[in-house]
């Protein structure tokens, strides 16, 4: 699977855009601060751990990989491979089309066509391969759910971190003129927390999504594509079908480029 490595070109980014920022009007020593981090990063891991089971949270990292990952959106050629599908089935009966799956690189595709090759039910078909793209989203849900949460916990215990500086130093307070100071260093808290929840938790937890949203899409336009083969359907109509699903890319001319003979010519 290729690796999409923009988001953490973008995340590198957006970091060295804060600390442009900081240092062309202050020094960056002064957003450094050790039991801020520890408060904001630990103590909102802390109520994740309470929020998630511990199993769960055992696969932060590789959610964390997963943004690497790109999802195989070659819908155009997902729509040539399903009409040349169609063709075959249409041609020689939906038997030959077991010949066809071994060089099949998309196993959703594979399971529904074996399905097909099986001889099952159309709605018993539909009906698993539904199940199978609802337990993908919920499955990849809580890697999305996990981020979520940390984003909404990390800027609470940003705050609280600043409580905590402000109650400090308000009752040790004996030299007005350090309040500035000391204001500064309790902020310092509330910061981390809202720079980890919108550049890091918040911006991953909707990368997930729409790779997911992306999966089940691709997932749908098989299904209704097998399940149109199923049904004998004729190519041409299968195509126009699942032209659909292209977000208005257009649907390349298959009979001018010889893919595709003229309709008395293949298609039976």
């Amino acid at each position: 699977m290729k690796k999409d490595y923009v988001p953490v070109l973008s995340l590198v980014a957006g970091v060295l855009l804060i600390f442009w920022a900081i240092s062309d009007g202050g020094s960056l020593a002064g957003f450094i601060d050790v039991p801020s981090i520890i408060i904001t990063v630990l103590g909102s891991f802390m109520a994740l751990l309470i929020s998630y089971p511990i199993a769960q949270l055992k696969k932060i990292p590789q959610y964390f990989i997963k943004i690497l990952d790109t999802v195989d959106d070659d819908r155009q050629g997902l729509l040539s491979t399903m009409t040349d599908l169609a063709r075959t089935a249409r041609s020689q009966g939906l038997l030959a089309l077991d010949n066809e799956l071994e060089g099949l690189d998309n196993s959703f595709l594979v399971e529904g066509l074996r399905m097909v090759v099986d001889g099952m039910e159309p709605d018993s078909i539909r009906e698993i391969l539904e199940l199978k793209i609802s337990n993908m989203e919920d499955r990849h849900s809580i890697g999305q759910g996990i981020f979520l949460k940390w984003a909404e916990l990390a800027p609470a215990f940003g705050m609280i971190g600043t409580l905590i500086g402000l109650i400090n130093m308000l009752g040790s307070l004996t030299d007005p003129t350090t309040l500035g100071t000391g204001m500064a260093a309790a902020l310092v808290t509330t910061f981390y927390g809202s720079f980890l929840a919108n550049l890091v938790f918040t911006p991953f937890a909707q990368n997930l999504k729409s790779k997911t949203e992306t999966e089940a899409l691709i997932a749908e336009m098989i299904t209704e594509g097998v399940l149109a083969i199923q049904a004998g359907q004729n190519p041409r109509v299968i195509e126009q079908k699942l032209a659909s699903y292209l977000d208005g890319t257009k649907v390349k001319d298959k009979d001018e480029e010889g893919v595709l003979q003229s309709e008395g010519q293949g298609y039976v």
